[in-house]
């Protein structure tokens, strides 16, 4: 029994080796390398954000108590809430209402301005229950980032 043990122990230390020669599991950041981001409507770079504002325009609609389950160099991904105003009668009187959602982010591109620095250039949502009125269950936003100029 003890030769059974020995050998086990044997074992499990080999692939716990073989795991860390090998490194991060593929779309894991690595060490030092400098994380993807997601850029909010500010042009601020964000990563693992609790919120993300959707609409930035008027801010009636965006993701809440987002918990993030992976965040690699190619994509990211999250569960929460889109809070979405209904505007009824109009937007300032209206009422928002929370809906379930995954979260996606990924198509990773080089951030103008900002050398070395990687964004999410894709927001995919998909309501695990209930949608918005006229909204599909699956919905997607591009993340138009500009070019900072510089300052003089």
């Amino acid at each position: 029994m003890r030769r059974q043990k020995a050998k086990a122990a044997a074992l499990i230390g080999a692939v716990v080796a073989l795991a860390a020669a090998v490194g991060p599991a593929a779309g894991e950041e690595r060490p030092g390398d400098p994380p993807t981001v997601a850029v909010d409507c500010s042009g601020n770079s964000q990563v693992r954000p609790g919120s993300y504002l959707i609409a930035c325009g008027d801010g009636n609609n965006g993701l809440v108590s987002l918990r993030w389950t992976q965040w690699g160099p190619a994509s990211a991904a999250a569960a929460g809430l889109d809070m979405v105003n209904d505007c009824r009668p109009y937007c300032a009187a209206g009422r928002f209402h929370s809906y379930p959602v995954t979260v996606r982010l990924d198509t990773v591109r080089p951030r103008p301005g900002h050398e070395g620095q990687s964004y999410y250039s894709v927001l995919h949502v998909h309501y695990t229950a209930n949608t918005p009125p006229g909204t599909p269950r699956d919905t997607s936003y591009p993340i138009v980032v500009a070019s900072r100029a510089p300052l003089a």
